[in-house]
């Protein structure tokens, strides 16, 4: 690692920290999680090694702090698959060992099964704790059915510790995430709309900013993406969370999300079709002609229109606010589209290549226009 790479890491964290100290972010969220999984881990030893001085101690704060996760359903659901796998792989290691009489080929023997036991899908992410739990066995002295009843027992009370610790300290919820990431990639729509819509509009589109929309559009396909993604996570983090009841009902659970996403992806869809066809008229080597400018003004009202329709959605989803804008503004949007339409249907040219031109063009704005009209209609 260079120096400046090194000052750029130490400046990132220190950044981070800010963020974290000045208000509600994800790195707050990210520091909180750590400290509760050091509670978790001190709470687990305290009762278990200082408190009652089991034989195997180590083993309850292990779990728990493995079992503090990013959602209170994943602690769960991960606590009983670890549980389950440590408990095979346990049982499996004591059997083979009281019956072999010898760690070094038990060990042998037992870890290709574990192994093998791990893959079992019932477990998911926490089979290799299989063979973990199987390690423990065989490589901590004299195996008794006694220490790996004890050994079962500390995971089960770390691991009891440790969804506690999540479910009841500020279990996690990440709704703030999911509404940042929909409002940003509603916005990145918006701005490639507007910017496509101006260079329509003034005539001033070559190949390079054409190509550099279409890049844009392209990456808005992958920001719905994320954000279909932070959905998906807010509302893992609502199961089995005991703030579920103080948050409002625009949670990620709420309908107002997949209409949200079903939107943007339709924009993203579309918006990528608008600016290949641009670049595609702007690139002099192929065949596709230029819109005629009357049209490509007309064609960047109904772009600008799209994009403040877009914004007002968003708005009227998240803020609950602006639906009667809204229903202005899609009313305002169809009366264009039909306009635009009319435009196109007047026989321009005779040019093959254009009358494909302002077809697709055509195309791309129906599509793009229908789910803003259903949605805010």
């Amino acid at each position: 690692m260079t120096w400046q790479g090194l000052c750029r890491d130490v400046a990132g964290a220190a950044n981070a920290a800010r963020r974290a100290w000045a208000g509600p972010c994800r790195e707050r969220d990210l520091g909180v999680q750590a400290l509760k999984a050091a509670l978790a881990a001190w709470v687990a030893w305290a009762v278990s090694g200082w408190w009652l001085h089991a034989p195997v101690a180590f083993v309850a704060p292990w779990v728990a702090v493995v079992l503090v996760e990013s959602t209170v359903y994943r602690s769960i659901a991960h606590g009983l698959q670890q549980l389950a796998a440590i408990a095979a792989g346990t049982v499996v290691a004591t059997a083979v060992a009281l019956v072999l009489h010898d760690t070094v080929v038990a060990m042998a023997v037992v870890l290709p099964l574990v192994l093998l036991l791990g893959q079992w899908a019932r477990l998911g992410s926490q089979g290799i704790y299989a063979a973990t739990g199987a390690l423990f066995v065989l490589t901590n002295g004299s195996v008794s059915v006694a220490t790996s009843a004890a050994r079962l027992g500390e995971a089960l009370f770390g691991a009891a510790v440790g969804i506690a610790v999540n479910a009841l300290v500020l279990p996690p919820l990440y709704l703030r995430d999911s509404r940042t990431v929909l409002k940003d990639a509603t916005e990145e729509a918006h701005d490639i709309l507007r910017d496509v819509a101006d260079g329509l509009a003034e005539g001033d589109w070559d190949t390079e900013r054409a190509g550099s929309w279409h890049e844009r559009a392209l990456r808005l396909h992958r920001l719905v993406e994320q954000a279909h993604s932070s959905v998906e996570w807010g509302r893992e983090s609502m199961r089995g969370n005991l703030r579920h009841r103080r948050v409002a009902t625009g949670s990620p659970g709420g309908k107002q999300y997949d209409d949200a996403i079903t939107v943007l992806d339709y924009a993203a869809v579309h918006t990528a079709g608008v600016t290949r066809t641009v670049l595609e008229a702007a690139d002099e080597d192929r065949s596709a002609p230029r819109p005629d400018p009357e049209l490509a003004r007309q064609y960047a009202t109904f772009l600008n229109q799209t994009a403040h329709a877009l914004r007002l959605y968003s708005h009227s989803r998240f803020v609950d606010e602006g639906e009667d804008e809204l229903r202005d503004a899609v009313a305002e949007l169809r009366g264009t589209l039909q306009d635009l339409r009319r435009g196109l249907a007047r026989p321009l040219t005779d040019d093959p290549d254009q009358l494909a031109t302002y077809g697709t063009l055509l195309a791309q704005a129906r599509r793009l226009a229908d789910q803003l009209v259903i949605s805010g209609g």
